[in-house]
């Protein structure tokens, strides 16, 4: 059992690396501004997986002290709720620069006609 826990920790890890990465890629090296828009979306996801996946306790339980719980027990079973709390915020703060960032891109296109970088900024 330890061992599909650590092999789904593992997976979650190279996911959220390869979100990184395929972010990174589109961000840098792509063109379209809306692709380099859902690269940082990418990013931002990854990000957000890595830290749930750092905050996963195997075999922890809902970190809710009920009563009648034994404290000690709870403080050794009970998962560290900190990161999801942080990647729950993460995604309210993504979901508003993400609209933001499509937005100054709709105001990009209605002002020079395209989505390339390139053109935009005169590099062509």
């Amino acid at each position: 059992m330890i061992d599909i826990v650590i092999d789904t920790q593992l997976a979650s890890l190279f996911t959220s690396a390869a979100f990184i990465i395929v972010g990174l890629f589109a961000a840098i090296f792509l063109d379209n501004i809306i692709k380099k828009i859902i690269g940082i979306a990418f990013i931002e996801e990854g990000a957000n997986l890595f830290i749930v996946t750092l905050g996963y306790k195997p075999g922890g339980i809902v970190p809710i002290f009920l009563p009648g719980m034994d404290a000690e027990w709870f403080a050794l079973n009970s998962a560290y709720p900190l990161p999801h709390a942080l990647v729950l915020t993460s995604i309210v703060i993504g979901a508003s620069t993400l609209a933001v960032m499509l937005a100054i891109a709709i105001v990009l296109y209605k002002k020079h006609g395209t989505l390339s970088t390139s053109e935009i900024l005169g590099d062509k």
